[in-house]
């Protein structure tokens, strides 16, 4: 069966999935967007928006655009653009944006603090400092 490019999601590229039974603990960088079903422990960077799913579990410090919250966030964040937590969302810790475009649902939880700074961006992932990876000749 042959595919043609027609058929690919626009901007499906550019979208980072961590599913529900999936754990990361480090860092993690995005051109795009990211949506976390399963849990993260670190620091997470995305150019686009972050989404935590109902079965989500964050422990972070998130740079984004964008955030939906529909599962747990523990940590820091800044956003450039708007934060939206859901009924089923529990945000705890303290909130950075650009604007006050923070939204919360009926049902949704906000415990910490949040803070408006007009000097607020995201940071480009392509611009953050990537680890170093230590290259080993090995011989056959």
């Amino acid at each position: 069966m042959a595919f043609n490019k027609k058929s690919e999601i626009k901007g499906s590229k550019n979208i980072t999935v961590i599913a529900e039974g999936v754990k990361v603990e480090g860092k993690i960088f995005s051109p795009g967007s990211i949506r976390v079903d399963g849990k993260v422990k670190g620091d997470v960077s995305a150019a686009s928006d972050i989404v935590i799913g109902k079965e989500g579990d964050v422990e972070a410090n998130i740079n984004t655009k964008d955030a939906i919250i529909a599962g747990s966030f523990k940590g820091n964040m800044k956003a450039s653009g708007e934060v939206e937590i859901t009924p089923t969302g529990k945000f705890n810790g303290n909130l950075t944006q650009k604007d006050a475009l923070l939204t919360i649902a009926r049902g949704g939880l906000f415990k910490g603090e949040s803070v408006i700074d007009s000097s607020t961006n995201v940071v480009d992932p392509a611009l953050e400092k990537k680890p170093d990876i230590e290259k080993k000749d090995i011989k056959l």
